[in-house]
């Protein structure tokens, strides 16, 4: 028997019918207090997980996704200064998004579009990979040319559309990622967030823009891992990673393929070998080395089985972005609309090195007699980091199809690289690391 049979009447009252009329209403009264009781406990729980602590959340103490929350961005003027750094200044010019602008080639390439006049927009989550302060002065010499970097990463996608509503951009240059071999030893994750998350992110933003833009993004000559048959050719095999890093870039020209044939963005992949010179990277060999010889600290000089010599396919910067400039001008326009493809579009890879390789004990000797200093080398074995004991780039192709003639030995670059560090260091006012 229900329980309501139970309920006493109330004292100087009627006595309550037990028809089924008044059992079902209570019933239905009953259920809806306990359904707002679960609903307000509900609510309470949601208003705790999103106003709680940030430090709370294990998500943002993760490296590998800090960058994420991307506070600084939207708005009239932030728009205004969008669309005034993407404002193409000469006929026939591109609108570019240039992904790691802040970064070591960003830069270099960020300036010499808008030399020409190109339309440029940077895109930077300005990580602490290494010294942050380098990058910052980097920004400023862009910004004084009139380049703006929008603070963000490339994996928040809401801040990624918004730049695409805002302006029509007909090319992106993405270089973003997380550099360094040795590195993913450390700290996998971040080259996986960088390499593979964020290329898919950016590469989903770009087929459902209408219209949809040319990319030319920059792999790495590190595909080619194992090889032992030089130079290296974009014929050759490359599914013999020798680090994390280079996994993460040939996975990168596998997702890009997929694009290409599924959405028909045309994307042109750019295989970097070693590039060197000023507003470098510091966790470069040539930069440390310079850093040490001038503290008077001793450096490691590697060297292979059998003392083997190690050796790299040294190109200068300016070289490389002509490289990058050159891919850009002959780029096809992608073929899809608003994520569908309508055709056939171009997909395509080039090897961007200075087909002279030099061992790197001969760029002791460089920077040896530009410091007028002598090194302490450290002769070690080539350690089991990822590192491989030579690279040497084929670049017919490229000349052939992209007119791409490096022209900077290692000695004249290096000079420039030195002239540089020195002004940039001097007097003690920034530290080298």
């Amino acid at each position: 028997m229900s329980h309501l049979n139970d309920i006493p009447s109330t004292p100087g009252k009627f006595k309550m019918e037990k028809s089924p009329y008044v059992h079902n209403r209570l019933r239905w009264h009953f259920s809806l207090a306990k359904l707002t009781f679960w609903s307000f406990i509900f609510l309470g729980l949601i208003v705790v997980f999103f106003f709680r602590s940030p430090s709370s959340n294990p998500l943002l103490q993760d490296p590998s996704r800090r960058s994420l929350r991307t506070y600084n961005w939207g708005g009239p003027a932030w728009e205004k200064q969008v669309r005034s750094s993407a404002r193409i200044r000469s006929r026939n010019g591109f609108s570019v998004l240039v992904t790691g602008a802040a970064g070591f080639v960003g830069t270099h390439v960020s300036a010499a579009l808008k030399r020409r006049g190109d339309g440029v927009l940077g895109l930077d989550n300005f990580n602490d990979y290494y010294d942050p302060s380098l990058k910052r002065a980097r920004q400023a010499l862009l910004e004084r040319s009139g380049v703006f970097i929008v603070e963000g990463d490339i994996n928040d996608s809401v801040l990624l559309r918004k730049l695409f509503e805002v302006v029509a951009f007909t090319h992106v240059m993405h270089l973003a990622a997380q550099a360094g071999v040795r590195y993913a030893m450390e700290n996998p994750s971040s080259y996986v967030h960088s390499n593979i998350a964020g290329l898919v992110s950016l590469l989903d933003v770009c087929k459902s823009a209408n219209p949809q833009p040319a990319i030319v993004w920059a792999s790495s000559s590190s595909v080619y891992g194992l090889n032992t048959k030089v130079p290296f050719s974009e014929r050759d095999r490359t599914d013999q990673p020798a680090s994390l890093y280079a996994a993460t870039k040939k996975a990168g020209e596998e997702i890009a393929h997929t694009y290409n044939h599924i959405y028909g963005l045309s994307l042109t992949g750019l295989r970097f070998f070693t590039v060197y010179g000023p507003w470098g990277r510091p966790d470069m060999a040539y930069f440390f080395f310079t850093r040490d010889i001038l503290k008077g600290k001793s450096i490691p000089i590697f060297e292979a089985a059998n003392h083997g010599t190690v050796a790299r396919d040294f190109t200068y910067v300016d070289d490389i972005v002509k490289g990058c400039l050159a891919a850009l001008d002959t780029a096809e326009k992608s073929t899809g609309s608003g994520g569908k493809k309508k055709g056939p579009a171009q997909l395509r890879v080039y090897n961007l090195g200075n087909t002279s390789p030099v061992p790197v004990s001969d760029l002791v000797s460089i920077l040896e007699k530009l410091l007028k200093v002598n090194a302490k080398r450290n002769i070690m074995k080539l350690p089991r980091n990822g590192d491989v004991q030579f690279t040497h780039a084929n670049i017919s192709l490229a000349q052939r199809e992209l007119g791409y003639k490096p022209s900077t030995d290692l000695q004249t670059g290096l000079k420039k690289f030195v002239r540089w560090y020195v002004s940039y260091y001097s007097g003690g006012k920034k530290a080298a690391g």
